[in-house]
């Protein structure tokens, strides 16, 4: 497991590829945890690095208060990239995490815009679509109701009464800031951005994962998998041939930075799954699945 000193508590980098031509970073949906990416990580590396974001109030940051504002985490998280600047990047966020991750390219962009490269919009509408419910506010039943409309592999864990305390309130702290959260208009990204949505969400229709075509002024592409708002949890392996295909298919112009210019691009092959490997969790990811929505 990677160290959690103060300086990337925000940050961790399950796989360090430190040969790889750019990075993914990774951001967890509302109530969920870095450990969510650890299979996807392990799959994409050596080709790309990928850095998960930790969010406060869970697993080894649990005693922190968790922050109820995009904006000011977005802020946060901007600052802890800084120092993972020399390469390219590209974000991915699934569901609260890819209204983060579009929040925090618009950062980048504006602060060094050779930097994103592109964005991996999951399981979520458009910034500027807004559903009008406050799910924050709901009890705890009706809130516990709305994560099994949802789905997934943390089923399972909703019976728990052990488990459900320490979910609880990071999730309700996640869904509030998403609650309050409204786009501002006109802002638009530059990079490319994929949206990725599955064919069965309840909460996001495909009409609605299109809309994020109206904000960038890049060239935008659409990706629809089997599955519901977790689709990710059997279609990881698509997923990563999505990431890999569209990284491998910027032009070398695409790649030229601050520290300089790249002749090519050139993303290797993952490793192949050595004998003994899960397909799903890796190690360590036991205690992350209590953070899960």
């Amino acid at each position: 497991m990677p160290m959690t000193t103060a300086r990337d508590l925000w940050i961790q980098n399950f796989h360090p590829a430190p040969l790889a031509p750019c990075r993914l970073v990774c951001f967890p949906h509302a109530g969920g945890s870095a450990s969510f990416y650890h299979p996807i990580s392990r799959s994409l590396a050596p080709a790309v690095e990928v850095l998960a974001v930790q969010y406060p109030g869970r697993q080894f940051r649990r005693a922190e208060k968790c922050i109820e504002d995009i904006g000011e985490m977005a802020d946060r998280i901007c600052d802890s990239l800084a120092r993972h600047a020399d390469r390219p990047m590209a974000l991915f966020g699934h569901s609260m995490g890819a209204v983060l991750a579009f929040e925090v390219a618009l950062r980048l962009e504006r602060a060094t815009p050779d930097t994103v490269i592109h964005v991996f919009a999951s399981a979520r509408s458009a910034p500027s679509v807004h559903g009008g419910e406050a799910i924050h506010e709901r009890d705890d039943e009706a809130l516990l109701a709305h994560l099994r409309q949802l789905g997934g592999t943390q089923l399972k864990l909703l019976g728990d009464t052990e488990l459900l305390p320490l979910i609880l309130p990071a999730l309700r702290s996640d869904y509030r800031a998403v609650d309050r959260y409204r786009h501002r208009a006109g802002e638009r990204l530059r990079c490319a951005v994929t949206a990725l949505t599955g064919d069965a969400d309840p909460a996001v229709s495909v009409d609605a994962a299109r809309g994020w075509r109206d904000h960038t002024q890049g060239s935008f592409d659409l990706c629809v998998l089997p599955g519901g708002h977790f689709y990710l949890d059997s279609q990881s392996a698509a997923v990563v041939e999505v990431i890999l295909g569209k990284l491998r298919g910027l032009p070398a112009s695409e790649f030229q930075h601050a520290a300089g210019p790249r002749a090519a691009v050139d993303i290797p092959t993952p490793r192949t799954r050595r004998p003994g490997d899960s397909p799903g969790r890796g190690p360590g990811d036991r205690a992350a699945a209590g953070d899960r929505p």
